[in-house]
C-alpha cells in the first residue's frame, strides 16, 4: 500500500492524534504576530552559543528551498564560540554537508535546495535523528539543539494507534537526545510523498513533532497544515531559547 493510501486510511486515528497533540504544548504560530514577522526575526539573535544541528528531510516539497535565504541568515546570526553542523535526512542514511564548526559563514553554505523528489525519501525521518545525535560530543559548555525540519511521518511500521502515536525510531531519539542533552526544535514542512493530503498528513505528522520536540525539551513550530514561511518560525524560535536559556535580547 502506498504512503498515502495508508495515511488516508487512518485518517480517523490521525484526528485523535492531533487533538491530543494540542493538548499538551501546541507553539502553532498566530497569524496577528505573522503580519510583523519578517520586522521581528531581524531583531531578534540568540543570545548564548550553541551547538546545533540542522537536519532537513530531503524530500520535503521545493517551496522550503525557497527558505534557505532565512535560514542561512539564521545561522549566521549565531552568537560567536557557537558551532553548527548541517545534514539531510535522506534515502539511505544521514548525509552530513558540514561537521560540527565554528565558521558559521561555512556552515551557512552548505545548506542546498532539497531534492524535493521520492528519490530522497529515508526510511523514516527519526532514524536520521538518531544519527545526528551521535555526533555531539559530550560535555562543553554550550547547550545542545537540533533544528529539524520535516513532515514528521512515520508509516515504515505500520499503521496501528501505537505506531502512529509513538513509534518505535522516535522513541529512540527521545532516549538518544535525552541522554546526550540535545533538544529538538522542529519545524513541519510537508513532503511531496504526501502533499495532496495535507490535511491527513498535518495530523499526525505535527503531532508527531509536538511529542518529540516536548519530550525533549524543545518546540515544534506549524501552522495550519500546509507549508509557510519561516521567518515567523526563526523569530519564535530564537525567543525560545532564549527565554529558555534565561537570557534576555
Amino acid at each position: 500500500m502506498s504512503k498515502i493510501k495508508r495515511l488516508f486510511s487512518v485518517f480517523a486515528a490521525l484526528i485523535l492524534v492531533f487533538a491530543a497533540s494540542v493538548g499538551t504544548k501546541s507553539f502553532a504560530a498566530d497569524s496577528a504576530a505573522d503580519k510583523d514577522a519578517n520586522v521581528a526575526a531581524k531583531s531578534h539573535r540568540v543570545a548564548a552559543p550553541l551547538n546545533l544541528a540542522v537536519l532537513i528531510q530531503d524530500d520535503v516539497v521545493a517551496r522550503v528551498g525557497t527558505e534557505l535565504g532565512v535560514t542561512r541568515d539564521f545561522i549566521r546570526a549565531l552568537p560567536s564560540g557557537s558551532r553548527v553542523m548541517v545534514g539531510y535526512i535522506t534515502t539511505g542514511s544521514l548525509q552530513v554537508r558540514q561537521p560540527f564548526t565554528d565558521d558559521l559563514e561555512k556552515a551557512a553554505r552548505a545548506l542546498r535546495i532539497p531534492r524535493a523528489s521520492a528519490s530522497g525519501s529515508p526510511y523514516n525521518p527519526y532514524v536520521g535523528v538518531v544519527e545526528a545525535l551521535r555526533r555531539f560530543e559530550e560535555g562543553g559548555k554550550n547547550r545542545n539543539a537540533i533544528l529539524l525540519v520535516s513532515d514528521g511521518l512515520d508509516l515504515s511500521r505500520g499503521t496501528s494507534i501505537a505506531d502512529i502515536v509513538n513509534p518505535l525510531d522516535m522513541q529512540r531519539a527521545v532516549r538518544e537526545a535525552r541522554r546526550r542533552n540535545v533538544s529538538i526544535y522542529s519545524f513541519f514542512a510537508p513532503t511531496v510523498g504526501t502533499d495532496g493530503f495535507n490535511s491527513t498528513a498535518a495530523f499526525y505528522g505535527q503531532g508527531a513533532l509536538n511529542r518529540l520536540s516536548d519530550e525533549t525539551g524543545g518546540r515544534a513550530f506549524f501552522q495550519g497544515t500546509s507549508f509557510v514561511t519561516f521567518d515567523s518560525y526563526f523569530e519564535r524560535l530564537s525567543r525560545t531559547l532564549n527565554e529558555q536559556s534565561g537570557t534576555a535580547y
